[in-house]
């Protein structure tokens, strides 16, 4: 049969392949007495290559794919680099559109700048930035809570609604002063304006949201309040941008009240007939836990029906975006499948577009006297005193504190992409100039980039008394943080510490740090019951107290490391986990990518727990936080465990004597078997040795001793847990591959002295026949 095949096989090629050549043969004849055009004349087969490759490059499509990875690495790479400062990633795309932009780009590599954004290419990158921009809206209204605002809305409408009538004041007064000199020919003075006091107004509710979160605040009063009063505040000024659209659309008052009320009608249909026909199907698909091809076009539909609405009406498509996404089911779990199913694309793809396009219109050269540079100080004074002040004194006219007071009206104040959004709105609507417009883009950056160093001014100033985080003053408990990923990490973990810690003696804490970019704000409750569900079955089967520790960062490794220090713990035990990819080349590049681009969410995507126990997988686990670590670790390579009855310990030699603590409570389980492989003779004997001089009876009467050469891999699989010294994995595992890929979980621990350069003890090297 497979002789068959293969005769088959070539006999098909061949013959086709024949059929093939005849044909172009004999029709290259028929070109006789025609004029044949042939691309670029008599050039040479080389030229006539490049030049196909620079036809395709600058084709529109190959030209707007181009355009798209450029924007992407940029913009990424700039939300590093600002998250490593301490700032929201916005800051770093806001900053990225502008130095792909005339303001930086363009000066120091125009012939550059002109080839990758031709005037030309322009309009699509502008129509796939709306694209990016409706369904980014669509998003920020699915995430709002309406609940809280129904529940909590008394003091946060007051603090809203003034946080957004006094910046709004104060625009239009301060567009008295520069209507004559900024705003565009033939422009009203009502138009420009109102334009100039909505973007005082408005406060970026996505990057306020995930401030509160890094922070840690969502849980606490001050967070509930500030949420409910952005919130508000989102749904008001949009409302408000509506109304002010439709009236610089009209041109008179008569015509915009006709728009507003269209504007009105639509909103009431999408509220009372369109909202629950939504919520039946939302029902129906929480049931069946899968949002079914059907369903989810019934739902873009309703997006691109209301946009096309409100931009019909005159109100732009935006608001009808906003509106969508503000009337779909409010089940969590709904919210949650169909957000991720248009979140990757629209925030990490399309919106980054709408910077750079934002980026390519600020050309900060026309601000080029220092008068121009009065100005923009000036409107960036306004925007503060309105926004922060006027958010401040309304929370403290109802009752909140003056610390929780100045950091509600810090929090108002961050503008980020919403206000972007109203720039562009304005620019294309021709009430502001390119100057105007360059200003109000830095306005907006320096309120959003000033929201966290305030916030710590403010809590420098304003101390709180914190209440101590683990366990009594001057206990004497040994401490112990556990750190995963995972909720099967976690599980693991906890029911490694109940074996090798004494359990009256330790307090445990379990912790788990969350990219603030995967988590939604209404959401986070449930989140994070998941991830320490398993941990605390196992904490209350063992009759344990353990503590747990949530919290969303930009920074990973810096949130650990920060915990670990401020809980003063003995030892941090944590989760490893590895790509698919690790040890190729292509995964060197995407693991370089992941860090130096923040592209972590796509990384981990492709990542599975398998074949990771060696010693680089744990070495590149390790060297992001080792360095800054000043305390024991461990780290849990985790694979299938459910209970632990077979521990192997590998003994080194003298330098591993630190294991023994962890024997001494395993052995008290009369279920618990114990091996512990010696690496060689000499780590027999001085294991021997060590055991009779300390009196360890209990514990050489409960193990077994064996030569680690006799442990096959059936002997590696029946263990349920493998303990095992830093220093004698790394041997192990140089010298014998098959430990790299051992099927039971592994927990390896490094020594304070291993990271600090210390003396260490004397130690026999580990080698193992192959």
């Amino acid at each position: 049969m497979k002789h068959t095949r293969n005769v088959f096989y070539v006999v098909t090629i061949a013959l086709f392949s024949l059929l093939i050549y005849w044909s172009v043969s004999k029709g290259a004849g028929l070109e006789a007495g025609k004029e044949i055009v042939r691309p670029n004349g008599d050039a040479s087969q080389w030229d006539t290559f490049i030049h196909s490759l620079q036809d395709n490059l600058h084709h529109p499509l190959g030209l707007l794919l181009v355009q798209i990875i450029t924007i992407i690495v940029a913009a990424r790479f700039m939300g590093w680099l600002c998250t490593k400062v301490g700032q929201p990633t916005v800051i770093g795309e806001m900053l990225a559109g502008i130095l792909l932009g005339p303001s930086l780009l363009g000066q120091l590599a125009p012939q550059v700048s002109e080839v990758l954004f031709p005037i030309t290419s322009l309009g699509n990158l502008q129509m796939l930035s709306q694209i990016g921009l409706i369904f980014f809206m669509f998003i920020v209204g699915m995430e709002l809570d309406l609940k809280v605002l129904r529940n909590k809305a008394n003091d946060a409408v007051v603090i809203s609604h003034a946080s957004i009538i006094m910046p709004f004041a104060l625009g239009i007064g301060l567009a008295y002063f520069v209507y004559e000199q900024f705003a565009p020919e033939g422009t009203q003075f009502l138009s420009f304006a109102l334009f100039i006091g909505i973007a005082m107004s408005i406060t970026a509710f996505p990057v306020l949201a995930r401030i509160v979160q890094e922070r840690g605040i969502h849980k606490t009063r001050l967070g509930t309040i500030v949420i409910t009063c952005a919130a508000a505040d989102d749904i008001t000024a949009w409302c408000l941008l509506a109304a002010v659209i439709a009236i610089v659309k009209a041109g008179s008052m008569m015509s915009a009240l006709y728009i507003m009320a269209l504007a009105a009608v639509y909103v009431v249909v999408m509220i009372k007939i369109v909202r629950p026909f939504l919520h039946r199907i939302g029902a129906l698909i929480t049931a069946k836990g899968i949002v079914s091809k059907p369903y989810v076009a019934i739902f873009f539909l309703t997006l691109l029906l209301s946009a096309v609405a409100t931009e019909v009406i005159g109100i732009h498509a935006l608001f009808g975006a906003f509106m969508a996404g503000a009337i779909m089911p409010e089940n969590n779990k709904f919210r949650t499948m169909f957000i991720e199913k248009i979140e990757d694309v629209a925030l990490i793809v399309l919106l980054p577009l709408f910077f750079v396009f934002t980026g390519l219109r600020t050309q900060i050269g026309l601000l080029n006297d220092w008068e121009l540079w009065k100005y923009t100080l000036l409107i960036i004074v306004v925007a503060v005193a309105g926004k922060f002040i006027g958010s401040m004194v309304a929370a403290r006219v109802v009752g909140q504190s003056w610390r929780d007071s100045l950091m509600i009206g810090a929090l108002m104040n961050t503008r980020g992409l919403m206000e972007l959004v109203v720039l562009n709105i304005g620019y294309d609507l021709g009430v502001l100039s390119p100057q105007i417009f360059a200003m109000m883009v830095i306005m907006a950056l320096v309120t959003t980039f000033m929201t966290g160093p305030t916030l710590s001014l403010i809590g420098r100033f304003f101390k709180k008394e914190k209440p101590e985080e683990d366990g009594l003053p001057g206990s004497n408990k040994s401490r112990v943080l556990y750190a995963f990923d995972e909720p099967e990490a976690g599980r693991q973990l906890v029911k490694i510490g109940a074996a090798i810690f004494n359990g009256a003696e330790t307090q445990y804490t379990a912790a788990h740090f969350a990219e603030t970019e995967d988590l939604h704000l209404y959401d986070i409750g449930a989140y994070e019951n998941k991830v320490f569900q398993p941990a605390m079955q196992v904490a209350k089967s063992q009759d344990l107290q353990l503590r747990t520790h949530f919290a969303a960062t930009g920074d990973v490794d810096t949130a650990l490391i920060e915990k670990t220090h401020k809980g003063k713990y003995d030892i941090l035990l944590m989760e490893c986990s590895q790509s698919i990819y690790d040890g190729s080349a292509l995964g060197k590049i995407l693991g370089f990518t992941s860090r130096i681009i923040n592209l972590d969410k796509l990384y981990r995507s492709i990542s599975r727990k398998a074949d990771i126990a060696s010693w680089d997988v744990i070495d590149e686990s390790i060297s992001s936080i080792a360095d800054r670590l000043n305390i024991d670790f461990g780290i849990l390579v985790p694979k299938e465990m459910k209970e632990i009855r077979n521990v192997l310990i590998p003994f080194g030699g003298i330098g591993d004597i630190f294991l023994f603590q962890y024997m001494e409570n395993l052995v008290l389980n009369k279920e618990m078997s114990i091996t512990i492989a010696a690496t060689d003779a000499n780590a027999i004997q001085s294991l021997e040795n060590l055991i009779s001089s300390k009196g360890w009876a209990n514990i050489a009467d409960k193990v077994t001793i064996v030569d680690i050469k006799s442990i096959n891999r059936k002997d590696k699989t029946a263990v349920d847990l493998i303990i095992a010294s830093l220093a004698t994995w790394v041997g192990l595992v140089r010298e014998n591959k098959g430990w790299a890929s051992v099927e039971s979980s592994s927990l390896i621990i490094a020594k304070s002295y291993q990271k600090r350069g210390e003396q260490q003890p004397v130690q026999h090297t580990a080698k193992v026949e192959a």
